[in-house]
């Protein structure tokens, strides 16, 4: 999603078709002659989307209980353009909406004695976690749960929401998104990433499938479709990208990190090839953006403060990709040391000025839990 973005000019996103199983989307650009070329090549493309686009990350999950409909309403409220989802599946093969299938600290499934032989422990992509996991549950059974904030230490006004809602199901946010389309009279936007693709195909319990399933159900599997499709593993949205149409993009993590479907596969290669001019080529076959670490677009320096923007934003513009880097968070203990303020880390710090130096870089959009704090930075961006 990267063109340039100066202040003065206002771009949309959009998807559109440019031959069999491709999509590109993009803005008309605040930028370079290379993202006004491509945006020429747009016409008749949706223009619902601004750029840069927030995408609200799990929900509002700055305010909320991450991944429940309290979040994801919130989000939708205050005004996120996007509103993001993480699948992970239960023992029935039904997807849920959890980051991660370790289920302990986002439920009260310790509460519960009739689970407690339940908790067991597992290696997930190379991590040994002990807990209670999805895949070890029916759907009935995860519906006897309560969400639960995540860090409350950290987030402590959200525990006041502990047990106000279910996990919910994908289909049940399907079916929330086409209801509140409906009474707005406009599209609901959703990120959707599959969580672990390559351990639950392992376990019987492949991702892409179902999610394919329940997107043609819902007739959001169409090039212009008003969704996203992410994942931290290349070969999750390869195969996803013979199942749909819809744009994808492939999450980056930091520069030292290996997808853990390389791992598995022993491919050598580091994020840091990937965003090279020669990865991102390779990403553009098939997906339609990127989604890095915030990192890998600014790095910070020994002491924590941030340094000079990469050539990332630039790169991966030239080879016809988008950017959705991800989080940031208003809370001091999340921020770059330079826009911390006071001495408490679960206060907020300078979130706004953190905004603007990323949005500075022509990213396409930004995942923030605190959604509105990211839409008023963002529209400094998106003025006339």
């Amino acid at each position: 999603m990267q063109k340039r973005q100066q202040p003065g000019r206002r771009t949309v996103l959009g998807a559109a078709a440019l031959g069999a199983g491709a999509a590109v989307f993009g803005g008309a650009g605040q930028a370079s002659a290379a993202g006004q070329a491509r945006a020429a090549g747009r016409a008749g493309a949706p223009r619902e989307l601004p750029v840069p686009l927030i995408v609200g990350h799990r929900g509002a999950s700055g305010y909320r209980p991450e991944h429940t409909f309290g979040s994801y309403q919130l989000a939708l409220d205050l005004g996120a353009d996007v509103i993001e989802q993480d699948l992970v599946p239960t023992k029935d093969g039904h997807l849920v909406c959890r980051h991660e299938n370790d289920i302990t600290a986002t439920t009260d499934v310790s509460a519960h004695p009739e689970f407690a032989d339940r908790k067991t422990t597992k290696t997930v992509d190379g991590v040994k976690l002990t807990g209670w996991f999805t895949e070890d549950f029916t759907l009935a059974e995860l519906k006897t749960l309560r969400a639960k904030e995540r860090i409350p230490g950290t987030r402590q006004h959200n525990t006041l929401y502990d047990g106000a809602w279910e996990v919910p199901t994908f289909e049940e946010v399907l079916q929330w998104a086409e209801r509140e389309g409906r009474e707005r009279g406009r599209r609901v936007w959703l990120h959707i990433e599959t969580k672990h693709p390559t351990y639950f195909r392992k376990l019987g319990l492949g991702l892409e499938e179902r999610v394919a399933k329940a997107l043609r159900a819902h007739g959001r599997h169409r090039k212009n479709s008003p969704n996203f499709l992410q994942s931290f593993e290349p070969s999750s949205i390869q195969r996803l990208d013979k199942l749909v149409d819809c744009p994808k993009v492939v999450l980056l993590g930091t520069l030292k990190e290996r997808p853990w479907d390389f791992t598995a596969s022993g491919d050598p290669r580091t994020v840091a090839d990937l965003v090279k001019p020669e990865g991102l080529k390779w990403l553009a076959g098939f997906a339609q953006g990127i989604g890095p670490d915030l990192t890998v677009i600014i790095p910070r320096d020994k002491d924590g403060k941030l340094g000079e923007p990469t050539s990332v934003v630039k790169d991966a513009h030239a080879a016809g990709l988008v950017l959705h880097p991800y989080t940031v968070r208003n809370e001091n203990t999340f921020l770059p040391a330079d826009f911390r303020r006071g001495t408490d880390p679960n206060a907020y710090g300078d979130a706004l000025g953190v905004f603007r130096a990323y949005l500075k870089t022509g990213i396409d959009g930004l995942f923030s839990d605190n959604p509105d704090t990211a839409l008023l930075a963002a529209a400094e961006f998106r003025k006339h």
